[in-house]
Protein backbone atom coordinates (compact mmCIF):
# COMPACT_ATOMS: atom_id res chain seq x y z
CA UNK A 1 0.00 0.00 0.00
CA UNK A 2 1.51 3.36 -0.98
CA UNK A 3 2.16 5.69 1.91
CA UNK A 4 0.22 8.42 0.09
CA UNK A 5 -3.00 6.53 0.86
CA UNK A 6 -2.50 6.69 4.64
CA UNK A 7 -3.66 10.33 5.01
CA UNK A 8 -6.60 9.49 2.76
CA UNK A 9 -7.63 6.63 5.06
CA UNK A 10 -7.10 8.80 8.13
CA UNK A 11 -9.68 11.21 6.71
CA UNK A 12 -12.13 8.86 5.01
CA UNK A 13 -12.52 6.23 7.78
CA UNK A 14 -13.62 8.71 10.50
CA UNK A 15 -15.95 10.43 8.01
CA UNK A 16 -17.52 7.07 7.12
CA UNK A 17 -17.82 6.15 10.81
CA UNK A 18 -19.64 9.41 11.56
CA UNK A 19 -21.98 8.99 8.59
CA UNK A 20 -22.82 5.36 9.47
CA UNK A 21 -23.26 6.28 13.14
CA UNK A 22 -25.75 9.02 12.19
CA UNK A 23 -27.69 6.74 9.83
CA UNK A 24 -27.87 3.85 12.33
CA UNK A 25 -28.67 6.31 15.14
CA UNK A 26 -31.61 7.66 13.14
CA UNK A 27 -32.86 4.11 12.47
CA UNK A 28 -32.60 2.57 15.96
CA UNK A 29 -31.91 5.55 18.25
CA UNK A 30 -28.90 6.96 20.07
CA UNK A 31 -28.71 4.61 23.07
CA UNK A 32 -29.16 1.37 21.10
CA UNK A 33 -26.45 2.56 18.69
CA UNK A 34 -24.05 3.29 21.56
CA UNK A 35 -24.91 -0.09 23.12
CA UNK A 36 -24.21 -1.77 19.77
CA UNK A 37 -20.74 -0.22 19.65
CA UNK A 38 -19.97 -1.35 23.22
CA UNK A 39 -21.34 -4.88 22.65
CA UNK A 40 -19.31 -5.33 19.45
CA UNK A 41 -16.15 -4.28 21.32
CA UNK A 42 -16.82 -6.84 24.07
CA UNK A 43 -17.70 -9.56 21.57
CA UNK A 44 -14.58 -8.72 19.60
CA UNK A 45 -12.35 -9.12 22.65
CA UNK A 46 -13.89 -12.55 23.35
CA UNK A 47 -13.42 -13.65 19.73
CA UNK A 48 -9.87 -12.33 19.76
CA UNK A 49 -9.03 -14.38 22.85
CA UNK A 50 -10.66 -17.57 21.55
CA UNK A 51 -9.36 -17.50 17.98
CA UNK A 52 -6.01 -16.05 19.03
CA UNK A 53 -5.33 -18.91 21.43
CA UNK A 54 -6.47 -21.42 18.85
CA UNK A 55 -4.10 -19.94 16.27
CA UNK A 56 -1.26 -19.90 18.79
CA UNK A 57 -1.80 -23.62 19.45
CA UNK A 58 -1.72 -24.34 15.71
CA UNK A 59 1.52 -22.34 15.38
CA UNK A 60 3.11 -24.33 18.20
CA UNK A 61 1.95 -27.62 16.66
CA UNK A 62 3.46 -26.70 13.29
CA UNK A 63 6.76 -25.68 14.88
CA UNK A 64 6.93 -28.88 16.94
CA UNK A 65 6.57 -30.96 13.77
CA UNK A 66 9.37 -28.98 12.12
CA UNK A 67 7.19 -27.10 9.64
CA UNK A 68 7.14 -23.35 9.06
CA UNK A 69 3.77 -22.03 10.31
CA UNK A 70 3.29 -19.53 7.48
CA UNK A 71 -0.47 -19.93 7.12
CA UNK A 72 -1.01 -19.78 10.86
CA UNK A 73 1.17 -16.68 11.24
CA UNK A 74 -0.81 -14.85 8.56
CA UNK A 75 -4.04 -15.91 10.29
CA UNK A 76 -2.63 -14.62 13.57
CA UNK A 77 -1.86 -11.23 12.07
CA UNK A 78 -5.35 -10.98 10.57
CA UNK A 79 -6.99 -12.04 13.86
CA UNK A 80 -4.95 -9.42 15.71
CA UNK A 81 -6.01 -6.78 13.16
CA UNK A 82 -9.63 -7.90 13.57
CA UNK A 83 -9.37 -7.49 17.33
CA UNK A 84 -7.90 -4.01 16.99
CA UNK A 85 -10.63 -3.01 14.55
CA UNK A 86 -13.33 -4.29 16.91
CA UNK A 87 -11.84 -2.42 19.86
CA UNK A 88 -11.83 0.78 17.81
CA UNK A 89 -15.18 2.51 18.33
CA UNK A 90 -17.20 2.56 15.13
CA UNK A 91 -19.54 0.44 13.12
CA UNK A 92 -17.49 0.35 9.88
CA UNK A 93 -14.35 -0.87 11.65
CA UNK A 94 -16.46 -3.37 13.61
CA UNK A 95 -17.85 -4.79 10.37
CA UNK A 96 -14.39 -5.16 8.86
CA UNK A 97 -13.14 -6.70 12.11
CA UNK A 98 -15.94 -9.28 12.23
CA UNK A 99 -15.28 -10.17 8.60
CA UNK A 100 -11.62 -10.86 9.42
CA UNK A 101 -12.70 -13.39 12.05
CA UNK A 102 -14.41 -15.49 9.36
CA UNK A 103 -11.95 -18.22 8.21
CA UNK A 104 -13.26 -18.21 4.63
CA UNK A 105 -12.61 -14.50 4.24
CA UNK A 106 -9.15 -14.90 5.76
CA UNK A 107 -8.48 -17.65 3.18
CA UNK A 108 -9.43 -15.31 0.33
CA UNK A 109 -7.21 -12.54 1.71
CA UNK A 110 -4.33 -14.98 2.30
CA UNK A 111 -4.53 -16.37 -1.24
CA UNK A 112 -4.66 -12.84 -2.65
CA UNK A 113 -1.61 -11.88 -0.62
CA UNK A 114 0.27 -15.05 -1.55
CA UNK A 115 0.02 -14.11 -5.22
CA UNK A 116 1.64 -10.73 -4.51
CA UNK A 117 4.19 -11.59 -1.82
CA UNK A 118 7.26 -13.72 -2.31
CA UNK A 119 8.87 -15.18 0.81
CA UNK A 120 12.49 -16.22 0.62
CA UNK A 121 13.97 -18.29 3.41
CA UNK A 122 17.64 -18.69 4.14
CA UNK A 123 18.98 -21.76 5.82
CA UNK A 124 21.04 -20.56 8.78
CA UNK A 125 22.60 -22.86 11.33
CA UNK A 126 22.13 -21.83 14.92
CA UNK A 127 25.37 -21.59 16.84
CA UNK A 128 25.35 -22.82 20.37
CA UNK A 129 25.94 -25.95 22.37
CA UNK A 130 25.98 -29.32 20.66
CA UNK A 131 22.57 -30.96 20.69
CA UNK A 132 20.60 -27.77 20.19
CA UNK A 133 18.33 -27.50 17.17
CA UNK A 134 20.29 -26.56 14.07
CA UNK A 135 23.68 -27.38 15.63
CA UNK A 136 25.71 -30.11 13.93
CA UNK A 137 26.12 -33.24 16.03
CA UNK A 138 29.93 -33.12 15.98
CA UNK A 139 29.90 -29.56 17.35
CA UNK A 140 31.71 -28.14 14.33
CA UNK A 141 30.59 -24.75 13.17
CA UNK A 142 29.14 -24.45 9.71
CA UNK A 143 29.93 -21.24 7.90
CA UNK A 144 28.61 -19.59 4.82
CA UNK A 145 30.81 -20.19 1.76
CA UNK A 146 31.80 -16.51 1.53
CA UNK A 147 33.32 -16.44 5.03
CA UNK A 148 37.06 -16.85 5.38
CA UNK A 149 38.24 -17.74 8.87
CA UNK A 150 41.91 -16.82 9.42
CA UNK A 151 44.01 -17.19 12.51
CA UNK A 152 46.78 -14.78 13.45
CA UNK A 153 49.39 -17.05 11.87
CA UNK A 154 47.47 -17.20 8.59
CA UNK A 155 47.34 -13.45 8.18
CA UNK A 156 50.52 -11.61 7.15
CA UNK A 157 50.61 -8.15 5.71
CA UNK A 158 53.54 -6.34 4.27
CA UNK A 159 53.48 -2.59 4.93
CA UNK A 160 52.96 -0.39 1.90
CA UNK A 161 56.02 1.84 1.49
CA UNK A 162 53.99 4.50 -0.32
CA UNK A 163 51.56 4.84 2.59
CA UNK A 164 51.83 8.04 4.65
CA UNK A 165 51.53 5.83 7.75
CA UNK A 166 54.59 3.76 6.82
CA UNK A 167 57.61 4.91 8.81
CA UNK A 168 60.63 5.75 6.71
CA UNK A 169 64.04 7.05 7.58
CA UNK A 170 63.67 10.16 5.54
CA UNK A 171 60.60 11.32 7.50
CA UNK A 172 61.24 13.67 10.34
CA UNK A 173 64.52 14.66 11.92
CA UNK A 174 64.43 11.87 14.54
CA UNK A 175 63.86 8.94 12.16
CA UNK A 176 61.33 6.18 12.93
CA UNK A 177 59.34 6.24 16.16
CA UNK A 178 60.95 4.51 19.14
CA UNK A 179 60.44 0.76 19.30
CA UNK A 180 59.72 0.43 15.58
CA UNK A 181 62.01 -1.09 13.09
CA UNK A 182 61.94 -0.47 9.40
CA UNK A 183 61.45 -3.31 6.95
Amino acid sequence: MPFALIPFFLLIIPAMEIAVFIVVGNLIGLWPTLALVVVTAMLGSLLLKRQGLSTLQRIQAEISTGHVPGRELVDGVMIMAAGLLLLTPGLVTDTIGFLLFVPGIRNVIRSSLSKRVVVMAQNHTARGFAGRPGEPRDGARQQAPDVVDLSGEDYHRQPDPSSPWHPSEDRGPNGPPPGRTLH
